[in-house]
């Protein structure tokens, strides 16, 4: 498994004082994944390596390719390229991913590819439409009937931030954790990109029987995006809260999913843009 940080000299310059000084520093890294279904191309992302399993899982779930853990039949790193040598192979730098579907479970079209290229900054792309993630979710969360207390909720991205032990080295990775309505964490993942670091949670939900997230609330480190909130919809997670805002987009996903959408969770305070009647003041 590659590794999640690598040490790198930096020159810090003070113009105050007009000094500069070399040091090492933390850096996240951040390379590609490819993941192949039947050995095909479906996509490319940029994550910081660890959790690929769960990532994938994840995504291939909130992209409505997959239902149940059970459609997968295998998920494995493919080898190196074949090269002469004693070993015939490149050594596996575990960027790649080839996922074997369940029999009957249909593959991605081939044009599905173009839909799906990704980076570590915005996330998938293809999905831009409210309609095909209603069509496509198995789980209501608008069924979810369970309340969250602000007084709970406000103390989550604090202890978020207490599992973020990458970025106390970096100050680059970006979080998610999956928490109970008591404020219990079940879940948190760090990645160079947001989305990944959600699809590594709803990865391992699915992989460890805690789909749908019924009675959960998802908390992320950064923005609330349509993105994030599809893949919080499509996991049956009934709330989301973000440490800061949310888009146009993703508030009206929220609201016409019946999900509770919370931003700028910060301090002793947050914002309900969707879903108010869950949570609670008293």
């Amino acid at each position: 498994m590659g590794r999640v940080t690598v040490r790198r000299k930096v020159t810090t310059i003070d113009v105050a004082t007009s000094s500069a000084a070399t040091r090492p520093d933390t850096l996240t890294v951040e390379e590609p994944l490819e993941l192949r279904v039947g050995g095909s191309p479906l996509t490319v992302t940029m994550r910081t390596p660890g959790h690929d399993i769960e990532l994938v899982h994840g995504f291939l779930l909130s992209e409505g390719l997959i239902r149940t853990a059970d459609d997968v039949a295998l998920a494995r790193y493919c080898e190196g390229a074949v090269v002469s040598g004693e070993t015939g192979f490149d050594e596996n730098t575990y960027n790649v991913i080839d996922v074997t579907l369940a029999p009957g479970v249909t593959p991605p079209a081939a044009s599905a590819t173009r839909s799906f290229l990704t980076s570590s900054s915005c996330g998938v792309c293809g999905k831009a439409s409210i309609e095909q993630l209603r069509a496509q979710s198995a789980y209501d969360v608008r069924a979810d009937a369970t309340e969250f207390a602000a007084k709970v909720v406000v103390e989550l991205p604090d202890a978020l931030r207490a599992e973020q032990r990458s970025f106390d080295k970096t100050g680059g990775l970006h979080a998610a954790g999956l928490f109970t309505a008591d404020g219990g964490l079940l879940v948190a993942r760090e990645d160079v990109g947001r989305h990944n670091a959600v699809d590594k949670v709803v990865g391992w939900a699915l992989l460890n029987g805690r789909l749908p997230g019924a009675g959960c609330v998802l908390v992320v480190s950064g923005r609330a995006s349509f993105e994030l909130t599809q893949k919080s919809i499509m996991a049956g997670i009934p709330c989301l809260a973000a440490v800061s805002a949310p888009s146009s987009l993703a508030v009206e996903c929220a609201d016409d999913a019946g999900m509770t959408l919370l931003g700028f969770v910060r301090d002793s305070r947050l914002n309900v843009y969707a879903g108010g009647h869950r949570i609670t003041t008293t």
